[in-house]
């Protein structure tokens, strides 16, 4: 986890390009900043920094930032079996990277080293807790031990990238207002083609194919996130190796595509709610640069491979080998939409679908950069249009949107777990809480459950999601509830607290689209949701019971009910008497900007009141992100 670098100790690695930033970092750290580094992976963070740190023959320690980083194992801890023997002495305590770096090595003449902290957003909060101190005053106060002073020289060097949401937190105010923040982006066609050559020793054609496909995947519409350049060097020594290896005079376009299927499909991510493989991606890239009818290899030169957009297809993708056919979920009776009404709904409409069974999505993406409520109105509105090619597209659209919609939901934090003393747990020793349970005297070796360790513990939650499909909820109330239930979703998969929420939707009954505990592909929950639409009354206390009965089978030590309604219930109970078995009842309220609310804002903040949780309106497509923050965070 932790290496001590010392300058010129490796075979230096040549930085391209970033001279601008190599300039403000150098500056930053002369200066006695501490910086953050952020980018993508592969924009040559590390490699920058050990330049510069051998430049200026400074140590560099490195330490990996992940969820296991606790304070013991950055700043140190008292050997145990010394501490028994001789007690709690400075010679006991063993640094960790933090002292390492405070120090500072062997040939450190200003006293104090570089901390290059890997992943800053992957390390828990009570972990960068520990580092507020030492950024502001320059020392830190370990227990037993006394204060220690970091040398002039001390610098914290952190990176991150913060394109990953999966298992990475919001850094907080007070670390981030102690650090500057330097930006680094991916470097121009020509930078990464020097740097492919230069690392792989290829040239020629092989590179610039190389980098052409790879640069291409980041701006792909069906990809989330690219291939760095690591993803050309290594395209560009497989399709050598290969070539090579099946003695081809001249190399053959399926060695072609099998070395970019190594090389690139498992560093690009499809973009939710796309229903792709990344081979098929790479095929239609690879098509793009090297069509099938051509059996020779493109000849294309440095300089002709710059023109053009390497990154849109040409057209939409053709449907994946063995797709099933969509099946349209529909209400018994259910109304639907025709053009015309949707035209006369909709002043978009002829732009998105101008004809018959035609969905454009760049025409409805650009609408969604316009006006993003009238948009997502519009494709709630198209999921049960008449029209059945058209509908089905939407449905496949609005998954992909909805989620990418949802996700500047709640915080990618991981709220309730937290580093609390368990007693014979597996993680860090605390021996000073196992002292003191031990009684003087006895000279037996102590029992696995009398040792105390400081292990991570979840304050686990189950979530039932109930959404409101009847008839006052049409158009942007459905886009705007359909956002929010992808927004829960999306936070339970990655709150870490592994536990599915159920989703219902009612009207005057009651369905089940995802049972307590277990997983559906979001896309496809979205797209079953947004499909639904209700007529007639309302039974709002038959879902809370429901949701009860769902959330009662769940071990977790809070059940809580997250509800998306105007609360205006026309049959069956009062709503406030089927709350037993709901530890916290939370209440969006979704309307349409104008939309007279006053009533349904009343009925939801009593009836969140009753449950013991919160109300909230959102008319806006970002008023969910900070609602849900408030509700889940």
């Amino acid at each position: 986890m932790t290496t001590l670098t010392p300058p010129d100790s490796r075979t230096p690695t040549p930085v391209v390009g970033l001279q601008r930033e190599r300039e403000v970092l150098t500056v930053a750290l002369a200066t006695g900043r501490h910086v953050v580094i952020e980018g993508p992976p592969g924009t040559g963070k590390s490699t920058l920094l050990r330049s510069i740190a051998r430049e200026a023959g400074r140590h560099v320690v490195f330490v990996e930032g992940n969820a296991e980083l606790t304070p013991a194992r950055l700043v140190g801890a008292f050997d145990p079996s010394q501490v028994l023997a001789e007690g709690y002495l400075p010679a006991s305590f063993v640094d960790g990277p933090l002292l390492t770096a405070m120090r500072g090595g062997p040939g450190d003449g200003s006293g104090g080293g570089l901390l290059y902290l890997e992943e800053l957003n992957r390390v828990p909060e009570e972990t960068l807790n520990v580092l507020i101190t030492v950024l502001t005053e320059g020392e830190i106060a370990v227990p037993r031990l006394g204060t220690v002073q970091a040398g002039p020289g001390f610098r914290l060097i952190a990176a991150m990238n913060p394109f990953d949401a999966i298992g990475t937190a919001r850094v907080s105010q007070a670390i981030a207002d102690r650090m500057c923040r330097v930006v680094l982006g991916y470097q121009d066609e020509n930078a990464e083609r020097a740097i492919t050559s230069s690392v792989s020793g290829v040239r020629g054609w092989v590179t610039d194919l190389s980098v052409m496909l790879t640069r291409a995947t980041r701006d792909h519409r069906d990809l989330r996130m690219g291939s760095s350049v690591r993803g050309a060097i290594d395209l560009s020594l497989v399709l050598t190796g290969l070539t090579q290896m099946r003695g081809e005079a001249v190399m053959a376009r399926e060695t072609a595509r099998d070395a970019a299927y190594a090389a690139l499909s498992g560093r690009v991510r499809i973009a939710d709610g796309v229903d792709r493989t990344p081979e098929s991606v790479i095929d239609e890239l690879l098509e793009r640069f090297w069509p099938e009818n051509e059996t020779q290899p493109p000849d294309r030169s440095s300089d002709d491979s710059q023109g053009g957009d390497p990154g849109k297809a040409e057209g939409p993708p053709p449907p994946a080998a063995g797709r099933s056919k969509e099946r349209p979920h529909r209400n018994r009776g259910q109304r639907t939409l025709g053009r015309q009404e949707l035209g006369a709904r909709h002043e978009m409409f002829d732009d998105v679908s101008p004809e018959l069974g035609e969905l454009d999505e760049e025409a409805f993406d650009q609408a969604l950069a316009e006006d993003p409520e009238a948009a997502a109105a519009l494709l709630a509105d198209l999921a049960v249009a008449t029209d059945g090619q058209l509908r089905a597209a939407a449905r496949r659209l609005a998954g992909r949107v909805f989620i990418q919609l949802g996700k500047v939901g709640p915080a990618k934090a991981r709220g309730t777990r937290r580093i609390a003393p368990v007693r014979g747990g597996s993680g860090d020793l605390d021996l000073d809480r196992t002292l003191d349970g031990w009684q003087p005297g006895i000279s037996r070796r102590p029992a696995a459950d009398e040792l105390v360790t400081r292990d991570w513990t979840a304050h686990r939650r189950a979530i039932c999601l109930v959404v409101d499909i009847s008839g006052s909820m049409q158009g942007l109330a459905v886009a705007l509830a359909a956002v929010a239930a992808a927004g829960v979703v999306l936070a339970s998969e990655e709150g870490g607290s592994r536990l599915e929420p159920g989703v219902l939707a009612f009207g005057a009954d009651v369905r089940t689209l995802q049972p307590q505990g277990v997983r559906k592909p979001p896309d496809q929950l979205v797209g079953e949701l947004v499909a639904l639409r209700g007529h007639g009354t309302t039974d709002l206390a038959a879902a809370l019971r429901t949701a009860s009965i769902g959330l009662a089978g769940a071990v977790a030590e809070e059940r809580m009910v997250v509800l998306l309604s105007d609360c205006l219930h026309t049959a069956g109970d009062d709503p406030a008497t089927a709350l037993a078995g709901i530890d916290r009842l939370h209440v969006l309220v979704p309307l349409g900007p104008g939309e007279d609310g006053r009533d349904a804002e009343v009925a939801a903040a009593a009836l969140a009141a009753k449950g013991g949780g919160t109300s909230r309106t959102v008319r806006r497509l970002k008023e969910i992100g900070p609602a849900l923050t408030r509700i889940l965070g």
